[in-house]
């Protein structure tokens, strides 16, 4: 006869309190590596979270759940989606708000996260689940839905979300959140609202809840079928080309990529990002593709009969608006581990990990090597863009005011595969795109999903935190460090030596560029005051964004000249606390400059106007868009 097992005793803590202890009990867990889950908390309190997760995260103690300071809340998602991108998705952060404006800040965020595929938990409190007070402060009153609350903006930006409005509920929902969290295709924003009346009520909760959970991340193999079909589009190409997007990355695909690439000789072109998945000087690596790409990977693109699309969502910046791929008779191979992207331009679909697919496809397709004239064609075409690059960067004046492309031909002589470049928006991706050549596979950092202005200091503060001891470096313009500096002040507090660069032309460099090649003549882009007909043409705005990050707390360095440049940008790499190199930089000639789009972008124009620049670049836009093709 058996004796039943005793019940175990329920442990008496608030939803908060248990959210928190169960969060600090979760992990990660791929080819044998073990890593936390939730590996710290990002915050700013008020009246919604504060006596709920902020009282739980000061009980629970820093050494369950490490808490970090920040000032905005946007910019916590953007550090959250820095240190899970540089973890490889297997670790990630959480970030809780108060109600109202504190919640709504998040959806910028929250977006980001979820474009790019990557993992954040998100905890925003909310109104009153009970109602003893209707409304509450910052409470949106919706008069045809008791239930809604402003944290429904977070759902169409959330890969999974959930109201918690009773304590047991959490239970459910926290489990919910951990495997979407862990899962490769469907991770991004993860949102648990929750009643701040919730977070602060009482209940009996099973040990079992607190267990240590492992959440396995998954690296499926691709079906015989599609492997067989897949090996045959390789072996019947003429000209195949892989486009290496951010699945590399995730994955750890790279040196899968880099010996499938060796072994036939087919020419790998990357997406913003994918940069980095091939060395720049592995003799099968092409550059970057699309709009902001290579002549060399643009030129291949357009004459491809098959284009292996190796982990990319396939955007427009990477398809040139549908204009690229004009070979009459090419197809596509979809090489993803998410199933709408692999079926996308009606490719043939190998629904797979990355690097599982690649090493798989490697060994079916075991003999097949492009013929030796394609692929000494496209070597010769890599090394004449090389010298393009060499001419960018080359800067023989030391007293001269450098141009941005000189900026990054400074850095690309300073650092080494240790550090990691950050940037986001402007007109630095196009320009690093183009130009730049990683030292390691995850030393370019452009967040292109989404190309959010300001994304670039809180996310090296994310970097920082998952790579430490490694130079962290955020490359912005005036017009993205104006949208975002705050959390400078949590690097500075926090001791992080993240280097911020600041390249000042005094306004909207990118879109003002943009605006004069869609008819918009640069309206509205410039940072000066108005001048007698109302435009902002007349001098330059007198704002010192060094003496502004100076007063945050950073060491600025600031410079005039090349050899101003050289110099500070050597100080920063070697500074032990948060330091800014601010620089003015010229308008490139066209020696000086990077070379020009490769491949068009589809922006449309105005179809009918009197001003003579938009007539002439509707006639443009219409050219070009006569060569869009849907891939059917």
């Amino acid at each position: 006869m058996t004796t039943p097992t005793a019940a175990r005793t329920p442990t008496r803590l608030t939803v908060a309190q248990a959210l928190v202890r169960f969060l600090s009990r979760q992990y990660t867990e791929r080819d044998g590596q073990r890593r936390r889950l939730i590996a710290a908390t990002w915050g700013i309190f008020g009246h919604g979270n504060v006596a709920g997760i902020g009282q739980a995260l000061l009980e629970t103690g820093r050494e369950a759940m490490p808490f970090l300071q920040g000032r905005n809340e946007q910019a916590m998602v953007h550090a959250a989606v820095g240190y899970a991108r540089q973890s490889g998705r297997l670790s990630a952060h959480a970030v809780t708000t108060s109600i109202g404006p504190g919640a709504t800040n998040l959806v910028t965020g929250a977006a980001l996260a979820t474009v790019n595929r990557i993992p954040v938990l998100l905890l925003p409190g909310d109104t009153f689940a009970t109602r003893p007070a209707d409304p509450v402060l910052q409470q949106l009153e919706v008069p045809y839905a008791g239930d809604v609350s402003v944290n429904d903006t977070l759902r169409p930006v959330s890969r999974y979300f959930d109201r918690v409005t009773r304590p047991e509920a959490l239970i459910p929902a926290a489990l919910q959140a951990m495997r979407v969290l862990t899962d490769p295709v469907q991770t991004g924003a993860v949102t648990l609202a929750l009643p701040q009346d919730v977070q602060a009520e009482a209940y009996d909760w099973p040990e079992e809840f607190f267990a240590e959970r492992v959440w396995g991340v998954r690296r499926p193999r691709p079906d015989v079928t599609e492997l067989a079909r897949a090996a045959e589009a390789v072996r019947g190409s003429a000209r195949p080309l892989v486009v290496a997007g951010g699945g590399i990355r995730h994955s750890g695909a790279q040196e899968a990529l880099a010996r499938f690439a060796r072994d036939t000789g087919i020419p790998v072109a990357s997406t913003q990002a994918g940069k980095g998945s091939l060395a720049w000087d592995h003799p099968a690596e092409v550059g970057g593709i699309g709009h902001t790409g290579t002549a060399t990977a643009d030129a291949l693109a357009r004459e491809a009969d098959l284009v292996i699309a190796a982990g990319t969502r396939l955007t427009d910046f990477t398809t040139a608006s549908a204009t690229l791929f004009r070979h009459p008779d090419v197809r596509f191979l979809g090489l993803n581990l998410d199933p709408y992207d692999a079926h996308k331009l009606a490719a043939r679909p190998l629904v797979c990990d990355a690097r599982a697919g690649l090493e798989d496809l490697r060994d079916a397709v075991a003999g097949y090597r492009v013929d030796p004239a394609y692929e000494t064609a496209y070597k010769e075409g890599k090394k004449g863009w090389e010298r393009l690059v060499d001419r960018a960067y080359a800067a023989p004046d030391e007293d001269a005011v450098p141009t941005q492309a000189q900026v990054l031909g400074l850095l690309d002589g300073l650092v080494d595969g240790s550090d990691v470049l950050i940037n986001a928006a402007g007109s630095l991706p196009g320009d690093l795109h183009k130009l730049w050549r990683p030292g390691s596979p995850d030393q370019y950092h452009v967040e292109y999903g989404y190309s959010c202005m300001g994304y670039e200091i809180p996310a090296a503060i994310g970097v920082a935190l998952a790579a430490p001891g490694r130079p962290v470096w955020a490359l912005v313009g005036d017009g993205t460090y104006l949208m975002n500096p705050t959390e400078i002040v949590t690097a500075v507090q926090e001791r992080i030596p993240v280097k911020v660069v600041i390249l000042d032309n005094h306004g909207y460099a990118s879109i003002g560029g943009l605006s004069g090649a869609v008819g918009g003549e640069g309206f509205g882009t410039a940072y000066r005051f108005r001048a007698s007909d109302g435009s902002y043409t007349g001098d330059p705005l007198p704002v010192d964004l060094a003496a502004n990050a100076a007063s945050l707390g950073m060491a600025v360095i600031r410079t005039r000249t090349v050899g101003d440049l050289r110099k500070a940008l050597a100080e920063a790499r070697a500074a032990d606390r948060p330091t800014c190199v601010y620089a003015q930089t010229r308008t490139p000639d066209t020696v000086s400059g990077p070379p020009p789009a490769q491949a068009w972008w589809d922006v449309p124009v105005a179809e009918t106007a009197t001003r003579t620049s938009a007539a002439r670049a509707r006639e443009e836009y219409d050219r070009q868009a006569a060569q869009r093709r849907r891939h059917l």
